[in-house]
């Protein structure tokens, strides 16, 4: 679904020329889809814990496909923003529900495997939609950019089928008293009969449950499993764990986004042109080269995760996006601020956008998902990835609406200065307030963050489960 970023990039090339919208009209254009999924990603995790994470997941297809639709069909700029507007809360569904419903599937020694694939899928989508990109933009300027938005219903709709036949999470079904179906999931998912066997014991722990009860179909819920109470829970009267939690979550989702990516990844044919790349195709080409690095790195990050573990690859993802901002900005201020055109700092830009995007996708990018989707206890899961994913649309939108006026402002060296400045701050965030989750249960991550929060050393359990 996202791969609207790969497509919006380069379709924006040609929408401008067929229908003559602004600058300002382009940036509205970019980032209204990420306000709209700011709203579904709120909706989503109410609507999740009511009707399951699978028939979320198939939701979140459908507006999606509807939105693509409207846009493929976009006669005026109206229309294609209305379209725009169905998908991005499409896309908030989306991006809320497929982290927590990985994590919720997924035993602890390959959760983060597992829940960095949409990150992966995401990937893929950006790739095919440059790709894509750069094969209608050969058609004629009214049919081009039109398919280039409306063929992203087809994945859509094949989605939506296919979710049909995926197991629930069975989290949810223990949340909702439903033992039996639960323990059919876990069999199913878990590498033996013992694993799964103990998984559920955890889950109904979690809930509230006697761990020794029965596991009849249906049995009566705890009234704390329901969701009452959980926004307040959250954000009124938090306990110190919890709102080290909800800080964590906050803190990652924001800085996925202020250090600039998304002004790499929507705006990266202006950033080539800038550096002096002129052709429609080899600015397309260009980015397909984007594409292949952010996937090539977030494969790369599936094997890290579980290894390394979340925290260091922070660290180390940060301190190399510092480096390719602060050489991006570098060299986009020397052709600024020359009359000739600069060979190697055409260059140095290109490798500096490739080795930043690198960065990222080893690790800000998949870890902030997984991170936020496996922290929360399970009775404030959905709706605290919710307030995660409602920041990291927020900010994704100040960025992608604000860029070409900020980059006019401050230059886009400049621009690219600020964004190494946040990365900065970010590494120091991540540094301080983040504990190292590899390897720990979800039904003991309250522990972890009581432990962590109260000085004490964490030890780690190496239980596969």
């Amino acid at each position: 679904m996202i791969s609207d970023t790969g497509v919006m990039s380069g379709a924006m090339i040609f929408i401008k020329d067929d229908i003559g919208i602004s600058d300002t009209q382009q940036e509205v254009l970019a980032g209204i889809l990420n306000l709209c999924a700011l709203v579904g990603s709120l909706a989503a995790g109410r609507t999740s814990d009511y009707i399951g994470r699978r028939y979320t997941i198939f939701l979140a297809s459908v507006l999606f496909m509807v939105g693509a639709v409207v846009m493929g069909y976009g006669p005026n700029y109206a229309i294609l923003m209305l379209g725009r507007c169905v998908g991005g809360v499409g896309v908030g569904f989306a991006l809320m529900i497929a982290p927590v419903y990985s994590a919720e599937i997924s035993s602890a020694s390959s959760r983060g495997f597992l829940t960095s694939l949409p990150e992966l899928c995401i990937g893929i989508g950006i790739l095919l939609g440059y790709v894509s990109n750069f094969f209608l933009g050969k058609l004629t300027l009214k049919l081009g950019w039109r398919l280039m938005l409306g063929v992203a219903a087809l994945p859509s709709l094949a989605l939506a089928l296919v979710v049909l036949a995926m197991p629930e999470s069975p989290r949810w079904l223990v949340m909702q008293g439903r033992l039996e179906g639960a323990k059919k999931v876990l069999l199913k998912v878990s590498n033996s009969r013992e694993e799964a066997e103990l998984r559920l014991r955890e889950i109904k722990v979690a809930v509230g449950f006697d761990e020794n009860c029965g596991s009849d179909e249906n049995v009566k819920v705890p009234q704390k499993s329901q969701g009452e109470g959980v926004w307040k829970e959250l954000l009124v009267r938090p306990t110190p764990e919890v709102r080290w939690m909800v800080i964590a979550a906050i803190g990652i989702h924001f800085f996925e986004h202020a250090t600039g990516i998304e002004a790499v990844m929507l705006y990266s044919p202006r950033i080539f042109k800038k550096a002096g790349v002129r052709s429609k195709d080899k600015l397309l080409l260009a980015t397909v080269g984007i594409g292949l690095t952010k996937i090539v790195f977030l494969v790369m990050a599936l094997f890290l995760l579980d290894r390394v573990g979340r925290r260091r690859l922070l660290q180390i993802s940060t301190g190399g996006m510092i480096c390719g901002l602060t050489l991006l900005g570098f060299s986009l201020t020397m052709v600024d601020h020359s009359s000739e055109k600069l060979l190697w700092a055409l260059s140095l830009s290109i490798v500096a956008t490739y080795a930043y995007v690198a960065f990222f996708n080893i690790g800000l990018g998949p870890v902030t998902w997984v991170y936020s989707s496996e922290i929360f206890p399970l009775r404030l899961r959905a709706q605290g990835a919710s307030i995660g994913v409602a920041v990291n649309r927020t900010m994704n939108a100040v960025v992608s609406m604000s860029f070409i006026s900020v980059y006019k402002a401050i230059t886009i060296g400049g621009s690219f200065f600020m964004f190494a400045a946040v990365s900065i701050l970010a590494w120091f965030f991540f540094y301080f307030f983040l504990p190292e989750t590899k390897g720990v249960p979800l039904e003991e991550m309250e522990m972890l963050f009581s432990k962590v929060f109260s000085g004490q050393n964490v030890v780690k359990k190496t239980d596969p489960i």
